[in-house]
């Protein structure tokens, strides 16, 4: 029998979290994608540690005999069964606070872009077209900024575009009490009618899926742009075609998508819309950020003392 505990790292982790690891547990790998090489990897499993790519789910948790810990080395636990999880007595966890500078940083990029349109200039000028009438856009300087959800990401993008000098209102289902300095909590209508930037930063539940659809949408100043870093599937894609195409709003910046791997859109043939492959925690920090977490909370959970360490850069 095994003297060290068994971790299975089904999804790439960063060199820092497989460092902090150490040497008193056995490391493991399998691509957490291929369903036959996870179920036959995880029977032998102590701890399981994956990012997005793997989905953790009752047939995953019943054919693991010997797990005790889940870690996922990013925000949210939408691709495990914590349900089931909870019902055998394992552990579950994730790294809540790793990304939230990268995915601020990525929202305040996307809207800039989307509001300079810096990728159809730029592509057009590979294609050697010098069209600079046809890419005009807006300064952000007096236009509002409406956040939806003010969590730890939305407060960090609302301080990060303050500094342009946006006027910032919030919507926040889940918010009591007061908000920030400076930033006006007010009704969702409320915030669609006046913005003329929303950026959604809710996690996804049953109450926040097409949170913004064809309605709210509607709401909106046709010279707006809508922008999600947050979870596939808040915003209607359907609706958010209809309104783009229509004129119905300016344009969007979007991060991530009902269902991924999304390499085929509707949306991808409009030139109002920014895309980026779910890259809202794609920076080496954030990474390192994330996977030694959950490396340092399996290491709890298996040994009775763990070696210390740091997380790297903790934001």
């Amino acid at each position: 029998m095994n003297a060290k505990p068994i971790v299975l790292v089904a999804d790439p982790l960063s060199p820092a979290a497989l460092e902090a690891l150490g040497r008193d547990v056995e490391v493991r790998r399998c691509d957490g994608t291929d369903r036959p090489a996870l179920l036959a990897a995880v029977r032998d499993a102590d701890a399981l540690l994956i990012r997005s790519a793997t989905t953790v789910d009752a047939e995953v948790i019943r054919c693991a005999e010997r797990l005790t810990f889940i870690g996922r080395a990013g925000v949210g636990l939408d691709n495990v069964d914590v349900g089931e999880a909870g019902r055998r007595g394992i552990l579950v966890t994730n790294a809540p606070t790793a990304n939230v500078v990268s995915a601020a940083e990525l929202t305040c990029a996307l809207i800039m872009a989307a509001a300079r349109n810096i990728v159809p200039a730029g592509t057009a000028l590979k294609q050697g077209d010098w069209s600079r009438g046809r890419h005009t856009g807006f300064e952000l300087f007096g236009k509002t900024l409406g956040v939806i959800g003010l969590g730890r990401i939305g407060t960090l993008v609302a301080e990060r575009m303050a500094a342009f000098g946006m006027d910032i209102v919030a919507h926040d289902p889940y918010r009591q009490g007061a908000s920030p300095d400076g930033i006006k909590l007010m009704s969702l209508e409320d915030l669609l009618h006046r913005a003329d930037v929303v950026t959604v930063h809710l996690p996804k539940t049953p109450e926040t899926t097409g949170l913004i659809g064809e309605a709210e949408l509607g709401r909106m100043k046709p010279s707006a742009l809508v922008v999600n870093v947050a979870r596939g599937g808040i915003v209607d894609e359907d609706a958010l075609h209809c309104a783009l195409s229509s004129g119905r709003i300016a344009g969007a910046a979007l991060d991530v998508f009902s269902h991924e791997p999304c390499t085929a859109s509707a949306l991808f043939g409009l030139d109002n819309v920014t895309v980026t492959p779910h890259l809202g925690a794609g920076t080496t920090e954030a990474q390192d950020r994330a996977g030694v977490t959950v490396a340092l909370a399996a290491l709890a959970a298996l040994l009775p003392e763990p070696a210390a360490a740091g997380v790297p850069g903790g934001a």
